[in-house]
């Protein structure tokens, strides 16, 4: 496993924007592939976002599609989800997690290590 801290949540009217950032101190960060997840009270955890160890690959929920975009910087040893155009709906906790391999998984099984999660709220 490997220690990651998510960072950026907060309160935001519908229709703003937020950036995440996942930071990953300490590890060879571009051998690995990191999911953003969200869960919401009451709901399955559910995949964001995923980019591959490179970005060359990227997928997202398709909820999401447009709204969002994950990108990562290496050499800062962080992944980003910028969030656009926010909905009351797309509140919940956002973690991201980090796949020792190639490609990019949709699936919380794919990971091996998480973050401890960061509220993102979106008022009406």
């Amino acid at each position: 496993e490997v220690f990651l801290v998510e960072s950026g949540g907060g309160l935001v009217q519908a229709g703003g924007s937020l950036r995440l950032s996942c930071a990953g101190p300490g590890f060879t960060f571009d051998d690995y592939a990191i999911g953003w997840f969200r869960q919401a009270p009451g709901k399955e955890r559910e995949v964001v976002a995923a980019i591959s160890r490179s970005g060359s690959m990227t997928s997202y929920a398709d909820s999401v599609k447009g709204r969002f975009t994950i990108s990562r910087d290496n050499a800062k040893n962080t992944v980003y989800l910028q969030m656009n155009s926010l909905k009351p709906e797309d509140t919940a906790v956002y973690y991201c997690a980090a796949a020792d391999g190639v490609g990019i998984g949709v699936l919380p099984r794919f990971y091996d290590s998480w973050g401890q999660g960061t509220q993102v709220t979106v008022s009406s």
